[in-house]
């Protein structure tokens, strides 16, 4: 079940939060919003829960005390009522939460059924490749349809297949414009400022310096001294200098230079004395003017303009210098259809002005005294006479903003003119919040937000490869990505085994952005840009040409400049067969070329058939490119040296140390011995038999349970329990209701290494597990670890008789197919 919205008021009725959605699955809760509340508490029947889990939320209304309102609540659940209390200063509000009744939980399980059957027709041809061919490609699609998927996610969008352009762009030499530059103080940009306009303005007419009687002395003469000079002299365009006798304020100045600028028939650009422009800045501004039907303004993307920010939305992000250069270069070469967009307001940092709408509308409004607002009024008032305003993605341009007034200036001036603002045009901050939410200028966002990570420092940019399959890879690679967060500021992730081909993420502190493309040359064209990268392979099962993602990977790095290194949390680079099995479902060692097995075959999207031998051919190219190869286990390091005994030089065996931290769970007290399984579990992770298992225990003097989920093609016997979803913290309370004392690792296949098994070693109860893999190694040298020869997995019977007696010796010990039966 999922709900929401469920609005948050306070006493006076005023809204100060909202529960966006709340969803129940597997014996879990999940609850997501935002609130100007200090503190939240998830009241339920076991106890109260305090909400820690903060986040600034960019899509929250202005005006909110609190830097973090998001929050997010993910729970057990036990099926009884829950109510949210939220409290500041003292004052409690209880807020009752929809939950589902007792009739929709009865009705759920044949819906579900229905909707699995509808889905499996829906897509049978994934579901004919995934149970007929054993295609991963098509195993990921139908995981990712049916929420099973639990890979780090973001908000995704699509990535537009022509969003860079197929050949340069250029723009039209511009018309004539006039350049308005008011100046106050900032003495230390002036340099850059005017250098800048000098070397990069490419129309002619008229720049406009309104030097606004700044108390810093040094201003006026550079400014004097500047407009002789030869930098004044290339400019393309005549300059003037306006001497204000007194300050007249940022709005006073600016309509001093719109009058002088309405003697001439020619579009205007607003530009802050702290803005920074590129090569070839202005056509490009101007283009929208020319090329769109009512235009009022139009502005460019920028590391600190409100909506038009980049990377995030909304927030300000700080260059290094000349970064400016680099993403401009990768704006210029974005499609101009998709690099431009309605936005509700211009921002006047850097904003090109149609000439006949600042004849009907000419000048700022004084009532914002000295600025702040200013422009968004006059947008607005533009709004209304019919006008558009336009955000260009195809320009990019810093700015360096609050040179002219404290922080603590501004936010006095912002307050109070946003006050005027909402006063004025009380559907404009909805209208902001919806774009915001739907952000048409996403895609654009996103390829400029790589380049400005890509140009971050000076060292590489982590960038990995992974799958979206969930699993230990994921928990592995997402506490790689915030390790690398720390030391690098970003990290991008491009995932395979979605919908489209590829997924990419681009992760900050603060935020995930993410897009999906099913176009190789759209992937291509997001790493184009300047700067280093550090490819890291994490995993690429269920990429839909997996023999071309090699080839694929390596074109997204430049030799000699970019380094690559391989993740073995699978055995992928090695056979089609990820999990090294063979056809008939058993592991027989590592496959050669030259075999016939057709588990160690596959073929491209075309059908053409690819051998084991072609496999390795095309993924030794990524091998022999990379100069670290990471393992798990000594066992993971045998196999991958076996498959490419070039590489064994460069293989580094680096076991897993971050593994979570698991209560201790004492023996329950039942005198029945209760098997656990633990994890999600599919075919290799030993489904089938668990299911065999099931059906030779009896459940009237054993009982075996999954806390975890299971591949529905192998569903347990009715007495076998399936909880779903866990949380670590919660395996005491389960163990406990369940009466599990021992723990089964049912994996058939050698695990690169087994989250899991480290995981139920660390409960303190008996484990066992096959005798092969990643998950043997962990077994063997604990203390409750109990090894099994594979030969069991085939015989139900006698694998229960060794899960049920439990070895008399307290030593570790393997037990052989004779003691077990």
């Amino acid at each position: 079940m999922r709900a929401g919205p469920k609005v948050i008021r306070n006493r006076l009725g005023d809204i100060i939060g909202c529960v966006d959605s709340i969803s129940f699955a597997q014996g879990r809760v999940r609850v997501e919003g935002w609130s100007r509340d200090q503190r939240l508490y998830l009241l339920m029947k076991g106890g109260d829960l305090p909400v820690s889990d903060r986040f600034a939320r960019g899509d929250v209304p202005t005006g909110s005390d609190l830097a973090e309102p998001g929050f997010l609540i993910d729970a057990p659940w036990d099926g009884n009522a829950l109510r949210l209390a939220c409290e500041t200063a003292g004052r409690v509000r209880v807020i009752d939460l929809p939950c589902p009744g007792l009739w929709q939980r009865r009705v759920r399980m044949p819906i579900a059924a229905l909707q699995l059957v509808w889905l499996g027709l829906r897509n049978a041809p994934d579901v004919i490749a995934a149970v007929g061919r054993g295609d991963e490609a098509a195993h990921a699609r139908m995981r990712d349809r049916l929420g099973l998927t639990t890979a780090l996610t973001a908000r995704t969008r699509d990535l537009p297949e022509d969003l860079f352009a197929t050949s340069p762009v250029t723009a039209n030499p511009g018309p004539a414009a006039t350049i308005i530059v008011p100046i106050y103080n900032a003495f230390d940009l002036l340099p850059e400022l005017l250098s800048r306009l000098s070397r990069h303005t490419d129309v002619p007419g008229r720049l406009l310096l309104v030097e606004d009687a700044s108390p810093d002395d040094r201003v006026r003469p550079f400014l004097c001294d500047w407009i002789k000079g030869p930098e004044a002299a290339r400019l393309p365009m005549q300059v003037e200098l306006l001497e204000n006798p007194e300050n007249l304020g940022f709005i006073g100045s600016v309509n001093r230079a719109f009058a002088k600028a309405l003697e001439h028939p020619d579009p205007v650009i607003l530009l802050n004395s702290d803005a920074m422009v590129p090569a070839g800045w202005a056509a490009r501004l101007l283009a929208p003017l020319s090329d769109m039907d009512k235009v009022a303004t139009v502005t460019p993307m920028s590391n600190d303009a409100e909506i038009f920010s980049v990377p995030r939305i909304v927030c300000r992000s700080d260059l290094a210098k000349d970064q400016v250069d680099a993403l401009d270069a990768v704006a210029a070469t974005l499609s101009p259809p998709l690099a431009r967009a309605d936005v509700p307001t211009g921002v006047g940092f850097c904003m090109a002005i149609n000439r006949g709408f600042l004849e009907k509308l000419p000048g700022f409004d004084t009532a914002f005294g000295k600025g702040y607002g200013e422009e968004v009024d006059w947008c607005q008032k533009a709004r209304a006479l019919g006008g558009r305003h336009i955000g260009l993605a195809s320009l990019f341009v810093e700015h360096r903003g609050g040179a002219s007034f404290g922080s603590a200036a501004k936010q006095a001036l912002v307050a109070r003119n946003n006050a005027t603002v909402a006063r004025r045009y009380p559907s404009y901050d909805a209208e902001v919040q919806d774009f915001i939410r739907a952000d048409p200028l996403s895609a654009p966002r996103l390829a400029l937000g790589i380049a400005w990570a890509l140009t971050l420092k000076d060292t590489p940019l982590p960038v990995y490869l992974g799958h979206s399959l969930g699993g230990g890879a994921e928990h592995y690679l997402a506490r790689r990505v915030q390790g690398d967060l720390a030391r690098y500021g970003a990290v991008v992730v491009v995932r395979v085994g979605g919908d489209r081909r590829w997924r990419v993420e681009l992760h900050t502190p603060d935020e995930v952005l993410g897009a999906a493309t099913g176009s190789t040359d759209t992937l291509r064209g997001l790493f184009a840009g300047p700067g280093a990268r550090r490819l890291i392979y994490s995993c690429g099962v269920g990429d839909g040409d997996p023999v071309g993602l090699p080839a694929a990977l390596l074109d997204l790095v430049q030799p000699g400049r970019d380094a690559i290194e391989i993740l073995f949390h699978d055995y992928f680079p090695v056979s089609p067969s990820y999990t090294l099995l063979d056809k008939d479902g058993h592991y027989r060692g590592v496959p050669h070329p030259g075999t016939e097995d057709a588990a160690h075959a596959t073929s491209r999207p075309d059908g053409t058939p690819v051998s084991l031998d072609q496999w390795r051919a095309e993924w030794g190219r990524l091998v022999a490119a990379a100069e670290t190869l990471v393992v798990f286990s000594r066992a993971s390091r045998d196999i991958v040296a076996q498959a490419y005994p070039q590489a064994a030089e460069r293989l580094r065996l680096i076991p897993h140390d971050d593994t979570h931290a698991v209560p201790r769970i004492p023996v329950p007290a039942t005198g029945k011995p209760g098997i656990g399984v633990l994890g999600d579990i599919g075919f290799q992770k030993g489904a089938e038999v668990v299911a065999k298992l099931g059906g030779v225990l009896n459940p009237e003097r054993q009982s075996l349970t999954i806390i975890g989920r299971v591949d529905p093609a192998y569903a347990p016997p009715d007495h076998v329990t399936v909880h779903g979803r866990y949380a670590l913290d919660d395996l005491p309370r389960l163990a406990a209701a369940y009466g599990i004392d021992r723990w089964f690792i049912p994996s058939i296949w050698p695990e690169t290494f087994s989250y899991t098994t480290r995981e139920a070693i660390a409960t303190g109860l008996p484990v066992f597990c096959f005798d092969l893999g990643g998950q043997a190694e962990g077994v063997a040298t604990a203390d409750n670890g109990h090894l099994l020869p594979l030969v069991l997995a085939d015989d139900p019977h006698a694998l229960a008789q060794a899960l049920i007696r439990l070895p008399k010796s307290p030593e570790k010990q393997t037990l052989d197919s004779k003691a077990a039966e």
